[in-house]
């Protein structure tokens, strides 16, 4: 039978091995006099690279109770050349939680472009933390805008359900789709501090839209990744999408925006639009 995860000998058992596997030419560390009798870093090396003391290291690779800060655990990473997927078992460990890229995303990871662009004859697009949208479809810009059209800086999902013009009647629901972007801007801005341009846009939106401001007092915090929007397209009618929000892996500030009609009737709707 498994037993449960003892975080402080696994965590220091990952710190071993992973240590163990780099090759000290590789990263131009001064040559020490005494031969290596074990493979990979030393324990002094790994220490100066991630900027913490050499006891540190021991008591960590000795499973001493130690839990090492966020920052820390960010600092080994580096200093360990740990993968993504090492990086995020590490943090599991430490039971920390990564700070956000310091520099957020605005542009579209090409796999994922054209991802959205074989999502086809689906509705996607692909969208930032912000709501930036990134990359669409031709189908996404039959449902809602031709983006091209439009300024980057209106390239936004929230800045267009509130400012707008063909889109301030678009969803028979506004209200629960504006608080459910603004709940989900509200986890954003929490979890990305140092982001400077969603501050502005939160602070735009305060400024200049009643609603928004209202809404955001009420501090609501949620991420909605799937649910149904009743739709007045101009072209197609009243019809309801089923939305799915992904996150990929490699590229986790990033989310991928699905609409699927919901019943028949929205499906004949939906091909016709496209079919135009």
């Amino acid at each position: 039978m498994t037993r449960a995860v003892d975080r402080t000998q696994e965590l220091a058992a990952f710190l071993r091995t992973r240590r163990e596997r780099l090759d000290p030419d590789e990263f131009g560390l001064p040559a020490r006099r005494q031969a290596r009798r074990t493979p990979g870093l030393r324990r002094e090396e790994v220490a100066e690279l991630a900027g913490v003391s050499i006891d540190y290291i021991v008591r960590l690779e000795q499973a001493r109770g130690l839990r090492p800060s966020a920052e820390v655990v960010e600092a080994l990473a580096g200093a360990l050349r740990l993968s993504p997927g090492e990086r995020a078992y590490l943090y599991g460990l430490a039971q920390q939680q990564p700070r956000s890229a310091d520099k957020p995303v605005a542009v579209a990871a090409e796999p994922l472009a054209q991802l959205i662009a074989d999502l086809s004859p689906l509705p996607a697009m692909l969208l930032n933390h912000r709501y930036d949208i990134l990359a669409w479809n031709r189908e996404m810009t039959r449902l809602l805008v031709d983006f091209e059209t439009l300024p980057p800086a209106q390239r936004n999902a929230m800045w267009l359900c509130l400012r707008h013009p063909e889109l301030q009647t678009f969803y028979t629901d506004r209200e629960t789709v504006v608080r459910q972007g603004i709940a989900h801007l509200r986890a954003a801005w929490a979890t990305h501090p140092d982001d400077a341009e969603l501050s502005d846009l939160i602070a735009e939106f305060l400024a200049q839209d009643e609603e928004f401001a209202r809404w955001w007092a009420e501090r609501d915090v949620a991420i909605n990744g799937r649910g149904l929007k009743v739709l007045r397209h101009p072209e197609a009618g009243e019809l309801t999408v089923r939305f799915e929000v992904l996150a990929p892996l490699e590229n986790p500030d990033q989310r991928v925006l699905i609409y699927r009609a919901a019943g028949d009737e929205s499906r004949t709707a939906l091909t016709r639009l496209f079919a135009g």
